[in-house]
């Protein structure tokens, strides 16, 4: 069967962004397919589906610091910067067939990145590979741009009656 590469967008301001696109690369890993994950928020920080990926063989580069704030702004500008670098080199290479760019939105969003990284990294896509954004607050002109958009969109969450993060739910 001839692959044609999707643009795939999660976005919304809802819980299951990252999940989703976690969960489209064990499918596309299972059917064959060479998958990475690229994070450009996320840090060190070990989270339960991050030690299935690893166990599964599927390589994720937690290329972030954290938590963006003022006094990190200009470290975490230069690992953005550093995070597009690695992802356009990936992306132009066509090792891959599918490739995660998670959280990349909030990059943009925050100011870490511009819209003219993100068309550029839709521009450069081979016509083969799969490309997914994740992360609230996507542009317009991606979500323009893309083949597939799905929006997560909060109703209720726990977090509101002042319950903590669960392990093996929210990480």
């Amino acid at each position: 069967m001839e692959r044609h590469g999707l643009t795939i967008v999660h976005t919304g301001d809802g819980k299951g962004k990252t999940t989703a696109a976690l969960g489209l690369a064990i499918r596309a890993f299972g059917a064959g397919l060479k998958v990475l994950i690229l994070q450009f928020i996320k840090g060190s920080r070990r989270s339960g589906e991050l030690k299935a990926l690893k166990l599964l063989g599927i390589e994720v580069r937690q290329l972030g610091l954290g938590f963006v704030t003022e006094e990190n702004f200009s470290e975490q500008k230069k690992s953005a910067r550093t995070a597009f670098d690695i992802a356009r080199q990936e992306i132009l290479s066509g090792d891959r067939d599918l490739i995660i760019l998670d959280e990349i939105n909030y990059a943009v969003k925050f100011g870490l990145l511009g819209e003219e990284e993100i068309s550029e990294l839709i521009k450069i896509r081979p016509p083969q590979m799969h490309l997914v954004f994740t992360g609230r607050d996507a542009l317009p002109e991606l979500i323009e741009a893309a083949d597939l958009v799905t929006e997560m969109k909060l109703i209720k969450h726990p977090f509101k009656k002042g319950m903590p993060a669960q392990a093996g739910i929210e990480f």
